[in-house]
């Protein structure tokens, strides 16, 4: 091998080595504002279902059976999408799952019967469970090393932004217009942004050099992002698997990879089915526990301000943090959190302080949990594991409805419940912990693509 040759870089070194351009910021709140979908989903479950059964007087069977076809879709959107992403391009996958998600969702607007509605609704939730793993994957290739990160997580506070601004229309659509309009706008808001990302987002260069694209199409996209860069030094990607390797479902579930993938699911599992437990059931505990139903609904309202406020903390704050390390304390503090709350359960303004705190920690810890997943694999196959991981994610709100169910209809207390519940944040901490274990016991081994090693220590 020549000198030359050997300084040569590949497309992500290059990225590494460059600090932040202004179009790579534009990348991340592009794909902020994507994220906003998954938002604004929360939007429709909450506030249209009930509606089903006071306007058009569908059983509330019915109801069930569209929720947990919802959940179905988005798992099998998710599954597909990150095998689909990784061969064909992060970017095309994203743009057609938030067509799909934009267009059904608007379509709902305007169905007259429930068969209609529900149909819909499935496709709609296919598209979705697209958007979220390529988005973070788009978000991960096109950062430097030292802030992918904080970058991910940024973007993925889109969720909850989208949930607050879904719950600001739908207090202002449905009384003047009814829920068929909140459908309408719920559809058109991710469409706007659509435009955008195919102008402004290359596609991934990490996956273009994997597919052994010419070297000046490798060059066109890092320009894109670092026109004033010189990219003579910028050859195909050495670090990635070359053509006739496994697929990618394969190198995720390989021997190397299974022990963290499992525990990324697990984490994701718990805390995706800990948070919506909390956000259903909260307000009728609440109720129960004598307060009234305006208590309630600020209650909720306190642990969904307090999960953008955590969400927007953590990407600040994976800077500087070690990212287990940040997301042990963040399990540790919604275990306190719950027992302080679990305390004065029955007292408002305690109640309120707590349910923040709450959502302080628990959906933060599902945003360094995104960062820890897109830096788990290698850029190959990272579309797929951030979509398999947030499939099994989407799980948890299954399990935890059914938990949460059961609780209810026992007559348990607030108090019990949420006692009940720091137990399965201890599992996601000593997972966590375990997690963490794994990647010392990576240090030191030969190099190559490893599970682990994208999660060493941060340093200075």
């Amino acid at each position: 091998m020549t000198a030359d040759a050997a300084a040569k870089l590949s497309p992500q070194e290059f990225i590494d080595q460059h600090p932040m351009s202004r179009r790579q910021w534009l990348i991340v709140i592009l794909c902020l504002l994507t994220m906003v979908a998954e938002g604004l989903d929360t939007t429709v479950a909450a506030f249209v279902y009930p509606k089903l059964k006071d306007n058009w007087g569908t059983e509330d069977r019915t109801v069930t059976a569209i929720v947990t076809l919802s959940v179905l879709a988005m798992i099998i959107g998710g599954i597909a999408a990150g095998p689909l992403a990784d061969r064909y391009g992060r970017k095309r996958v994203t743009v057609i799952g938030v067509a799909v998600f934009g267009l059904g969702t608007a379509c709902m607007g305007f169905a007259s019967v429930i068969g209609v509605l529900a149909g819909l609704r499935f496709v709609a939730c296919l598209g979705l469970g697209a958007v979220l793993p390529t988005t973070m994957a788009l978000v991960a290739d096109w950062t430097p090393a030292k802030r992918r990160a904080q970058m991910i997580t940024l973007a993925f506070a889109g969720v909850t932004a989208g949930t607050t601004v879904g719950g600001v229309l739908a207090s202002v659509l449905i009384p003047a217009f009814g829920w068929p309009t909140l459908l309408v706008v719920c559809g058109i808001i991710p469409l706007l942004v659509i435009p955008a990302v195919v102008v402004f987002v290359p596609e991934s260069v990490s996956l273009l050099a994997a597919r052994e694209r010419p070297t000046a199409e490798l060059h066109r996209a890092l320009a894109a992002v670092a026109s004033d860069q010189d990219l003579s030094c910028v050859a195909g990607d050495r670090t990635t698997v070359q053509r006739g390797s496994r697929p990618a479902p394969r190198i995720v579930l390989s021997r190397d990879f299974a022990p963290t993938t499992l525990l990324l699911w697990l984490c994701l599992f718990l805390g995706q089915g800990i948070a919506y437990l909390i956000i259903t059931y909260l307000p009728r505990l609440v109720e129960d526990a004598g307060l009234t139903d305006a208590q309630a609904a600020l209650g909720v309202a306190a642990f969904g301000w307090g999960g953008l406020t955590g969400q927007l903390s953590v990407s600040f704050a994976l800077k500087r943090f070690d990212r287990f390390r940040l997301l042990a304390t963040l399990w540790g503090a919604s275990a306190f959190g719950l027992a302080a709350a679990a305390l004065w359960a029955e007292r408002f303004t305690a109640l309120l302080a707590t349910a923040f705190a709450i959502g302080l920690c628990l959906p933060a810890a599902t945003s360094v949990l995104q960062a820890i997943t897109a830096v788990a694999y290698p850029q190959s196959v990272r579309a797929t594991g951030i979509s398999w991981a947030n499939s099994a994610g989407k799980l948890g709100p299954v399990f935890g409805g059914l938990l949460g169910g059961l609780m209810v209809d026992a007559d348990w207390r607030l108090h019990t419940v949420l006692l009940v519940l720091v137990g399965p944040v201890a599992i996601g901490l000593l997972a966590t912990l375990t997690l963490r274990a794994r990647t010392r016991s990576q240090r030191g081994e030969p190099s190559g693509p490893r599970p682990m090693t994208a999660f060493a220590p941060r340093q200075s």
